[in-house]
């Protein structure tokens, strides 16, 4: 049997303001009080695991031994095919310390010259985690296909959005209006498992 999720307090593991806002988008209309772990000043834990599941969990389970409520956390990546799935669960360190995601860009472009690669294919990987404070835990896995663009074009979204191009549209994810991208991002599609199974 699954263990529901009630609504009330529930703390966003995270300190990336683009994804608090996600976050706040599809749990408050459901009637949870969304705290980030940014509004809660909570330390960010070393993220050692190798997939996006080990490092959700890791944040997850943190942040409720921290707070005494359930917690809920997202890694998420980009995996590019030619790169071999890189930069995958290293998305956000591409970006170095403080992160610019437009260096990323760069580099995950000039890897791909520097290779020659024809296949621009890549994916958006979201890997949502909730914890209880007693040690319960789950996850859920979602993943949008596309292709990458260069230049980066958009202003809406965050991260690698303005060179992801997802399958049947030609613009980017950071041309597509919040709520468009909402409806069909890779946090959308784990969230859409995770509300069949929790909520």
């Amino acid at each position: 049997m699954t263990r529901k999720l009630q609504p009330g307090k529930l703390i966003a593991a995270t300190h990336n303001k683009g994804k608090v806002v996600e976050l706040k988008d599809l749990f408050e209309p459901l009637g949870f009080q969304v705290l980030s772990g940014l509004e809660l000043d909570l330390d960010e834990p070393e993220e050692t695991e190798f997939t996006f599941e080990g490092n959700a969990l890791i944040k997850a389970r943190t942040a409720a031994q921290a707070t005494g409520a359930p917690a809920l956390s997202d890694d998420s990546g980009l995996e590019v095919t030619a790169l071999g799935g890189m930069p995958g669960v290293h998305t956000a360190i591409w970006a170095g310390e403080p992160r610019d995601f437009y260096k990323a860009m760069e580099k995950v472009e000039r890897e791909l010259i520097a290779i020659g690669a024809k296949d621009r294919s890549a994916r958006f990987v979201s890997c949502l985690a909730v914890a209880w404070p007693d040690g319960h835990e789950v996850t859920f896995r979602g993943e949008v296909q596309g292709n990458l663009t260069w230049p980066p074009r958009g202003e809406m979204g965050f991260g690698y959005d303005p060179v992801f191009v997802p399958f049947g549209f030609d613009v980017t994810f950071a041309e597509l209006e919040p709520a468009q991208k909402h409806a069909m991002s890779h946090r959308a599609v784990a969230f859409e498992k995770l509300k069949a199974a929790l909520l």
